[in-house]
């Protein structure tokens, strides 16, 4: 019993049953002078005036006959003093009583412990959504238009997000404000499981339709937070043969349609911000080879009100030259040559323009073939949007200082004397920022079975990293919690996608990945043991339909160089064996014996393109299993070794080669590299996805062969050195028969038809 005295007859309490005031001040009183009438309280109290007030809260008791009691008690608040505490005030006729306030602060209080709960609790509150299985399974688009997605506002809340870290686009997608990071700073983060693959069929072999398979099974069925992680797909693909990456069948991103084509615009930010930077870069070549330097400089400078000043990324420039000037009349007219003139050497521009479509015409152009650009032509070409060096660095900031920084940096060309020119030089930066300050936020979609999916840049898998950014899985690492998951997609296989995704995008990062999903199928196995060519478009042969033991056998040393590649790294590797309806059971044990007993930590069999999450139970499980051990994660290389011995080292590890051949230019430009300063960067080896080799053609797992490496670019912004092998298109073309044939708008309903 606390001790004390009452307020009303002022004896100890500590012996008797007490209660509250029944002001604010929640001092303590008898239960039996908490029910005294006001004559009784003052014969108690020795006192003649019929009215009482506390100390503390100033409750006042006065007669009031029209009360049935007999008394009221009124409020005495001081607005003056109120005022200087409270965020607001609402006026109330008659004044506010100290019963009013107390009730205020108390629901402050409870909103307050609600809120700092929900801002700290990591326990989602996910309502999946049913599926409604169909057989024989519809297509992708008449799946995905038969399941109503949650309102994206409602998911947010599901996954603990605030409405201040969400800006809807429309009821579906929204994009998500990088403060929560700063929010959720001290959280533990989740495991991190990246999705690869075996050397591909042109078909592709289902590592995205695994990957939103795994999610839903993880977070719908197993109640664990789940994030999926995916690039944002190019247009070209989409209208193109290949389609679109929001996965499919019963595991796909919704709604596919807006997933695959504008989605909240980044692409074309990206688009607008490259093109913006070959626009200055060409008219900046055109004005210094038609003016004088001092025509030149008094442009660059001009005086505004009669007074010459620099910008913020001219002074910078200055800085770089070792000018320690900041007035413009200060320079001499050699310094003012030297800050105006990048000499930039038209033969040597490697920033070429984009276009998120495919079209094979704009590999090769001519461009300054108007009278009014004075003979100053010169060839180059449009590469797709997504292999633009402005798509990996947006992939691989980690914050926007990094984002800006790796803007700076990006080299756009070099000078006659071949110095590096960057974007910085040309005073881009700051208007590269303003057009991609929405680009840097990752946007949120849905499964089909109501689960969240960040979708974030799109770099290209093979002539860059080819992974979704790094912000969007810090996010989503901070958003699930020491006990969710966060699964990511690798481009291609794990000598290309899974090798940068380790050596390049971890590196940037710093996370720490979990574990590996292999996904392999029987069809791909059966292309590399030697069956027939697959080709988009083209019936499967009998080979692919039937089973074939002997040609599973002979491309099963594809799969176990893949599974060995993630052991390099120290990762636990879990085979996923993404099943078809030809499959048999004989094919898929000889898959999973081999894989076992060459290392891979389990094998199991996935359904989910025709079950959901469902049919990535056992997937999920073997998840979990995996993440709970230590791994030995490690990369592959450290960055002090030269450019050479880090290409030969990924050629003999990930690829099975024994040499590595240069051109004599290519050598000329490593050395030129070096002596720049960028041989200390990682290496993003562009090479065909189709083969371990260079050579498309050549499947299994050979070893031992020669990779020749044909050219050689920098990507300073993004950070990486591309090694290019064999011929590799930046810019793909429409095949015959493309997708757009059957694409089309239904001016009824305002659905779009035809997509997938």
């Amino acid at each position: 019993m606390a001790s004390g005295l009452c307020m009303v007859c002022e004896l100890e309490v500590d012996q008797e049953t007490i209660v509250n005031c029944y002001g604010s001040c929640l001092r303590q009183v008898h239960a039996k002078c908490s029910n005294l009438s006001v004559i009784e309280l003052d014969l108690l109290k020795n006192n003649s005036q019929l009215l009482w007030i506390c100390s503390q809260c100033r409750c006042v008791l006065h007669e009031d006959s029209t009360k049935k009691s007999g008394q009221r008690l009124v409020g005495d608040v001081d607005f003056a003093e109120a005022s200087k505490k409270a965020s607001y005030i609402t006026p109330v006729p008659g004044g506010v009583g100290p019963m009013t306030v107390a009730m205020l602060m108390k629901n402050t209080v409870l909103g307050a412990e609600r809120a700092a709960k929900q801002l700290l609790e990591t326990a989602w509150t996910i309502r999946p959504l049913p599926l409604k299985l169909e057989r024989p399974v519809p297509n992708d688009i008449t799946i995905a238009r038969a399941q109503e997605p949650k309102d994206i506002s409602q998911l947010a809340q599901e996954i603990g997000l605030s409405k201040s870290e969400v800006s809807q686009y429309g009821s579906k997608k929204a994009k998500i404000s990088l403060s929560v990071l700063k929010r959720l700073q001290h959280q533990k983060d989740g495991k991190y499981v990246v999705v690869a693959g075996i050397t591909p069929t042109p078909l592709g072999e289902g590592k995205s339709t695994t990957t939103i398979g795994l999610v839903q099974a993880l977070c719908a069925h197993k109640n664990r937070n789940t994030f999926a992680c995916l690039r944002q797909p190019s247009q070209g693909p989409t209208f193109g043969i290949k389609g679109g990456a929001a996965g499919g069948g019963y595991s796909q991103v919704i709604p596919m349609d807006e997933f695959n084509l504008h989605l909240t615009g980044d692409i074309h930010a990206v688009t607008a911000a490259n093109n913006l930077v070959a626009a200055q870069l060409d008219t900046r070549i055109f004005h210094e080879a038609t003016q004088s330097d001092d025509a030149l400089f008094k442009r660059l400078v001009p005086a505004v009100k009669g007074i010459k000043k620099f910008s913020k990324i001219q002074l910078r420039r200055l800085e770089r030259l070792g000018i320690h000037k900041t007035d413009p009349d200060s320079l001499t007219p050699e310094e003012c040559t030297k800050f105006a003139r990048l000499n930039i050497d038209p033969t040597n521009v490697v920033w070429t323009r984009v276009m998120d479509l495919n079209d094979r015409y704009l590999r090769k152009i001519t461009i300054g073939q108007s009278p009014t650009e004075k003979g100053l032509t010169r060839e180059t070409c449009f590469t797709i949007s997504v292999a633009s060096e402005i798509m990996a660095v947006l992939a691989l900031a980690t914050d926007l200082a990094d984002f800006k920084d790796r803007l700076s940096k990006m080299v756009v060309a070099f000078d006659k004397l071949g110095n590096p020119v960057t974007t910085d030089d040309l005073g881009v930066t700051g208007a590269l920022m303003v057009l991609l300050k929405d680009s840097v936020q990752p946007t949120l979609m849905q499964t089909l079975e109501g689960t969240p999916v960040l979708v974030h840049a799109g770099p290209f898998a093979n002539i860059a990293h080819g992974c979704s950014s790094i912000l969007a899985d810090k996010v989503a690492l901070k958003l699930t919690g020491e006990n969710g998951f966060v699964i990511t997609e690798a481009g291609f296989g794990s000598d290309i996608g899974m090798e940068k995704f380790f050596d390049i995008k971890c590196r940037a990062s710093g996370n720490r990945p979990n574990c590996v999903v292999l996904v392999t199928t029987i069809r791909a196995l059966k292309m590399h043991g030697g069956g027939p060519p697959v080709s988009p478009g083209t019936p499967l042969t009998v080979e692919y339909v039937k089973e074939n033991l002997e040609l599973v056998k002979n491309g099963l040393p594809n799969l176990i160089k893949h599974i060995e590649n993630g052991r390099i790294f120290g990762m636990p590797v879990v085979v996923a064996i993404n099943t078809f309806a030809t499959d048999t059971e004989a094919e898929i044990n000889m898959i999973k014996e081999a894989s076992l007993a060459n290392g891979a930590f389990d094998a199991v069999c996935c359904t989910h393109w025709a079950d959901g999450g469902p049919g990535a139970l056992d997937l999920a499980d073997a998840v979990i299993k995996a993440c709970e051990q230590e791994n030995n994660f490690k990369l592959l290389y450290n960055l002090d070794l030269t450019i050479e011995q880090k290409i030969l080292k990924i050629a003999q590890e990930m690829y099975g080669a024994s040499t590595v051949e240069y051109d004599p230019a290519v050598q000329e430009k490593i050395n030129e590299y070096t002596k720049q300063g960028f041989g200390n960067l990682p290496i993003c080896m562009a090479k065909t996805p189709l083969s371990l080799t260079g050579d498309p053609n050549i499947k299994g797992a050979p070893t031992g062969f020669n990779l020749k490496i044909n050219d050689v670019s920098i990507s300073s912004g993004a950070g990486f050195i591309v090694p290019i092998v064999g011929q590799i298109s930046k810019m793909p073309g429409l095949p015959t028969r493309p997708a757009i044939y059957d694409i089309d708008l239904n001016i009824e309903t305002e659905e779009i038809e035809g997509l997938f």
